[in-house]
């Protein structure tokens, strides 16, 4: 196989990013949208919450929680007031990795439950009441019916 292009890209300060993403659009051939253009994804929105949760617990605890924790969007109410109340589950292997995740008096968990309720709250453009819990589920990365419901 021979190579077209080479990219120097800078993962530091995004150098070079534009011309990639120019060059790959270059190479995708054009076609009809699978699903609405004002869609953001074609992950029902309970995943996506649980997703945006997700990345904010590793952009907080990247280095001190190893890769292996979920979150389960447990409860989705659409509210009278036009809110959305939102229950999500935060699974842990060990119990004093639950304790990273709450962190001193709770600071880290209500942290990242702000900034996930803001990115919900922006991409679904109502407000967001989003409830964090954390529990220590042993093993939980060996179980198949995780991988099952996420398809």
């Amino acid at each position: 196989m021979r190579f077209e292009h080479t990219f120097m890209i800078s993962a530091l300060s995004g150098d070079g990013v534009d011309d990639l993403r120019q060059a790959l659009a270059k190479l995708v051939p054009a076609g009809p949208f699978l699903y609405p253009e004002d869609q953001m994804s074609d992950a029902p929105m309970r995943h996506l919450a649980a997703e945006i949760t997700r990345e904010k617990i590793y952009s907080h605890l990247h280095q001190e929680l190893p890769y292996q924790s979920t979150v389960e969007t447990d409860s989705w109410t659409d509210r009278k007031d036009k809110s959305i109340r939102i229950e999500q589950t935060i699974f842990v292997e060990r119990e004093s990795q639950r304790k990273i995740v709450l962190g001193k008096g709770g600071a880290t968990i209500k942290s990242i439950g702000a900034q996930a309720r803001a990115e919900i709250a922006e991409i679904m453009g109502v407000p967001v009441h989003l409830f964090l819990f954390v529990k220590v589920r042993e093993n939980w990365g060996d179980d198949p019916d995780r991988y099952k419901e996420m398809g």
